[in-house]
């Protein structure tokens, strides 16, 4: 009787972990939407809402290493020009605690993103405290 209790229990914490998990994959797919969507649509208030207000953006230029405060980087947006000719995906996320990571593919007729996120779980709620990106030709852009 003990064991079938047992049993029982760690099946009930094993499902309420599972459910835990996929809730926060869901909540951190939600986060980097509103990067994605907000981007797509030159949309700033949309994109904010994925940002830490501390956020950093560190990348590589022809001048070398940028850092800068994503934020302030993306400021400059302006809604009420057209949508971005893109395609986007979430292609990976990875959960650990209240830390997470998120590679997003951004594709552009002649070049792509590769966007590496960090987010951490702060007061409830997934942000983007990080992003670095590495900026790549299309393949038939670059034959």
């Amino acid at each position: 009787m003990k064991r079938t209790v047992l049993l029982f229990l760690l099946t009930i914490f094993s499902i309420a972990f599972t459910v835990a998990q996929e809730s926060d994959y869901q909540l951190v797919a939600k986060t980097v939407n509103y990067y994605l969507e907000g981007g797509t649509n030159n949309d700033y208030e949309t994109l904010k809402k994925a940002f830490h207000e501390t956020a950093t953006m560190k990348y590589i230029t022809k001048e070398g290493y940028k850092e800068v405060n994503a934020l302030e980087f993306f400021s400059g947006m302006d809604a009420s020009k057209p949508k971005q000719n893109r395609t986007t995906k979430i292609a990976d996320i990875t959960i650990s605690g209240h830390a997470a990571n998120a590679r997003l593919e951004i594709e552009y007729p002649t070049f792509s993103f590769i966007d590496f996120m960090n987010l951490l779980k702060i007061d409830g709620e997934w942000k983007i405290v990080n992003k670095i990106f590495y900026r790549k030709p299309a393949l038939s852009a670059a034959q």
